[in-house]
């Protein structure tokens, strides 16, 4: 069976086909740098890191990028906010971004572009699409013109009025159309901005993936990557600026990720259960966040939960005692057409309940999961706030104890570790070893 994809531009399962089939080339929409990264953001990282392994199983050479954007209104705010420059919030940010993702198993892209490190060639984008008469010039901005597109709105299949309403922006008086949407606006002197044919400026968000998707991977490429969320307004406004900047298709496959919420709610600061990807890492294993993201299928919503985050460990403890020092065997078929059916990371885990210990070694190796060893996996990571050294003063303390003969306090303290997820396992020569987990 060969890879099918569920492309949201056709709303079909397709036989992904690349351009070139010695050379796959994909995109994903990367963070705004302006404030940690929460739990919503780090599912298109996972599930994107997922195809691009599975890619590479399968094709001689896959380009990855995913962009940083570190040019954006929200970013001003937040070092106005924190009264620091703006190139060390974006830097620190960003550092701490890519730790996080890291931690979640992911491999680094291939090429990471930044805005900053591409203004020649937005320039360059928006300037084509003045002298082509699909952008104009209007009080120190430059806006698309969207009418001059006649297919604009295929991606996202909203009619005229949701776009407008959808776009949440104000309908200035300057605009020729209320759907038309910036590519460049004017910088103050307080602001980050550039030489430009229209002025000292920066660019509107939109354009910024435009030109760095061109820079990096051409003029049409086989997959474009990102959230739900940014069908509308920033991936149909990718699609009418590079198609009519290039006069040629932009991606062939378009793959968008479902939301994620916290015990069946939305996200959100007002409601308490905001939670960035930094806090979880604090309270669950990188490989755990990356597990139970995937037992949900991509294009479905995940509901972040302590259950399923202690059902992802449980099931990472499990393979870790199984697997401890088995190599690799062949990837079972069943295991293959799952992946191949879109992606299907459910299914694909139902077959490794059934498979001997080598086919699932390989089966976790392909996504990315127990790459360490046994030792490491059950005194890694942090369990009820109680670090290695505090672990081992308990069971200093518990030796201490059993040696008065005070075995009441002895077994307390078995249990008090227990409560907090460490279990320990006395040996031969009043030796006490330990390691996290039940």
């Amino acid at each position: 069976m060969a890879l099918r994809l569920y492309n949201t531009l056709t709303r079909e399962k397709e036989t992904f086909a690349p351009i070139d089939p010695a050379h796959v080339r994909m995109y994903v929409c990367g963070p705004t740098v302006y404030d940690l990264a929460h739990v919503g953001n780090a599912r298109p990282v996972i599930v994107f890191d997922a195809l691009v392994r599975w890619l590479r199983r399968g094709y001689p050479r896959v380009t990855y990028v995913r962009n940083i954007t570190d040019v954006e209104d929200k970013i001003n705010a937040r070092a106005r906010e924190l009264n620091i420059p703006i190139r060390e919030l974006t830097e620190r940010t960003a550092q701490i971004y890519f730790e996080d993702v890291r931690a979640l198993g992911c491999v680094d892209p291939d090429i990471q572009p930044r805005v900053t490190d591409h203004i020649p060639q937005i320039v360059a984008m928006i300037a084509g699409l003045v002298a082509l008469g699909h952008a104009y010039v209007a009080e120190g901005h430059v806006l698309f013109d969207v009418p001059s597109m006649k297919d604009y709105g295929r991606l996202s299949r909203r009619d005229r009025d949701d776009m407008i309403a959808g776009a949440r922006v104000e309908v200035a008086p300057y605009k020729k159309d209320p759907a038309d949407f910036v590519l460049w606006k004017p910088s103050d002197d307080e602001t980050p901005g550039w030489d430009s044919p229209w002025g000292r400026g920066r660019p509107g968000w939109h354009i910024e993936c435009s030109a760095m998707a061109k820079a990096h991977l051409g003029v049409t490429f086989d997959i474009h990557g990102g959230g739900l969320d940014l069908i509308f307004p920033h991936h149909e406004n990718e699609i009418a600026q590079s198609v009519c900047a290039n006069q040629a298709p932009f991606v062939r496959t378009w793959m968008h990720n479902g939301f994620v919420t916290v015990n069946g709610e939305k996200m959100s600061k007002s409601l308490g259960n905001f939670l960035t990807i930094r806090d979880a890492l604090a309270q669950h294993p990188g490989e755990a966040i990356r597990l139970a993201t995937l037992k949900s299928h991509y294009r479905q919503p995940f509901d972040w939960t302590d259950q399923a985050m202690q059902e992802a460990r449980a099931n990472l403890d499990r393979w870790y005692r199984q697997l401890d020092g088995v190599a690799a065997g062949d990837l079972p078929d069943a295991f293959i057409e799952a992946m191949d059916d879109d992606l299907n990371t459910p299914k694909a885990f139902a077959v490794m309940q059934t498979l001997d210990a080598p086919a699932l070694r390989a089966c976790l190796d392909i996504l990315g999961f127990c790459q360490g060893d046994a030792a490491s996996w059950f005194q890694g990571g942090a369990a009820g706030g109680l670090d290695e050294a505090a672990i081992e003063a308990e069971i200093e303390r518990r030796k201490a104890a059993k040696k008065a003969r005070d075995f009441a306090l002895a077994d307390r303290i078995r249990a008090e570790l227990l409560e907090q997820g460490v279990v320990l396992e006395d040996k031969a020569g009043g030796v006490t070893e330990w390691r996290r987990g039940a």
